[in-house]
């Protein structure tokens, strides 16, 4: 036989065994993830890599360095506003919102 008589391989589905090692807990999580969306437990790993490795490309592209802080004209604080009471602060910046 040759190779156009073979049937065309899926790509990136190359089987080679791999030994997991998980607490009963997280093999319980993952045997019930497995079963929620319908897929492999190999496949669910898969795809935590996959997601796993995007953060950290998301992280890595960023250069730590933290953008400017916009700053507005204006004659300083409210009277009675205290930046250290954030659920005071909260209700009054809500406020604002809905006027």
């Amino acid at each position: 036989m040759t190779k156009y008589h073979e049937p065309p391989k899926r790509a990136g589905r190359a089987a080679e065994p791999v030994q997991v090692y998980l607490d009963r807990p997280d093999r319980e999580r993952l045997e019930r993830l497995a079963e929620r969306l319908d897929t492999t437990k190999s496949d669910v790993l898969r795809r935590g890599l996959e997601a796993l490795e995007s953060l950290t490309r998301r992280r890595a592209g960023k250069s730590g360095v933290p953008g400017p802080l916009p700053t507005f004209a204006g004659q300083g604080l409210q009277p009675g506003v205290d930046l250290d009471d954030t659920a005071s602060l909260l209700d009054l910046m809500e406020g604002d919102a809905t006027r």
